[in-house]
């Protein structure tokens, strides 16, 4: 990787939900940048932040019930508390979204090129022609068989499979340098998957796009992404090239994750299953390691007071030290 500067650059971002009278970090303290031509994997149960994560960038959360604080830096501008007029020209045109249903994202109203359309509309000077033949070229490029069928179809006359590349024709159709990938694998089979990350890869060689893919699935992390991004109860607790943090992890919830992922040519008989679960916001401990009582048999002298991120390698952050004495319970029994 080049030192060029990043196409996106977050910098201590908080984001805290008001829950009754109290506002609660669901992101807390993130910083990470995106490059050009790369993919950020940011990996993790629900409800660890990565969604939040995401929507935040977009500026889709509403001021009312929301407090924001930090820098999401994108052309030199912060993104935090941007005017909605000014952010309205960022969405589409720079950062494109793939969202996680499209069947939630898309209008039950409208056909599939009018929405399509929307962002052209927006977002360029082309007449009504050039952008209807735009459309019929992105539902082609995103390998739906006929585009110009598909063009006048409504959401509900689609399979889950061809809603999503109508998802991704969107995301795409302003040619963004930054596309933020939430889920967007998750409700297909494993043959539809495959095609979509295909997919995926093609348009950003294509673009040069930097992508940031949100995802629970390991296996979709090794099969397209050079970074990943571990992410924990709002923090991230482990970043790492996608090759050393397969070979190499560090942190106890990146190897208790690995560990739980099913293996092929493994020889044991039961999955490794993590105890406990991600705290809800109102109970998230704030001092101390966020993941201590989920390895309860790791002694507390293990942890830091107040845990940061240590560069343990190249490019390879760790947080908190109880990495450094962490064995699975059934290794020290």
């Amino acid at each position: 990787m080049t030192n060029e500067k990043p196409l996106l650059e977050i910098k201590d971002l908080h984001v805290g939900f008001r829950i009754r009278d109290d506002y609660y970090d669901a992101v807390d303290g993130v910083s990470i940048d995106l490059k050009k031509n790369e993919i950020l994997a940011i990996v993790g149960e629900s409800g660890c932040g990565k969604s939040t994560l995401a929507t935040t960038i977009m500026g889709l959360h509403n001021p009312n019930n929301t407090k924001i604080s930090g820098e999401i830096i994108y052309n030199d501008t912060n993104l935090v508390g941007l005017a909605e007029h000014d952010y309205n020209q960022i969405r589409g045109n720079d950062i494109g979204m793939i969202f996680q249903d499209p069947l939630a994202s898309l209008n039950p109203l409208m056909t599939i090129g009018a929405q399509i359309d929307e962002a052209l509309v927006y977002h360029t000077d082309m007449n009504q022609e050039q952008r209807k033949e735009r459309v019929l070229e992105l539902l082609d490029q995103v390998g739906i068989p006929n585009p110009q069928r598909t063009y006048k179809q409504y959401p509900h006359e689609l399979s889950g499979g061809m809603r999503q590349r109508v998802g991704i024709a969107m995301a795409l159709s302003c040619k963004p340098p930054v596309i933020i990938a939430d889920e967007p694998t998750t409700a297909l089979d494993v043959t539809i998957q495959a095609q979509i990350l295909d997919l995926l890869n093609d348009l950003q060689e294509e673009t040069n796009a930097g992508i940031i893919l949100i995802t629970h699935d390991l296996g979709v992390v090794a099969e397209t992404a050079d970074r990943v991004a571990v992410m924990y109860a709002g923090q991230f607790v482990e970043v790492a090239p996608v090759e050393e943090l397969f070979s190499n992890p560090q942190h106890p919830y990146t190897r208790s994750l690995l560990k739980s992922n099913p293996q092929a040519d493994s020889e044991e008989e039961e999955l490794h299953v993590i105890e406990g679960a991600v705290p809800p916001l109102t109970n998230m401990i704030r001092e101390g390691c966020r993941f201590a009582p989920r390895i309860s048999w790791i002694p507390e002298s293990a942890h830091e007071a107040h845990p940061s991120l240590h560069e343990v390698g190249p490019s390879h952050f760790v947080r908190c030290t109880c990495y450094q004495t962490f064995e699975f319970k059934e290794e020290t029994e």
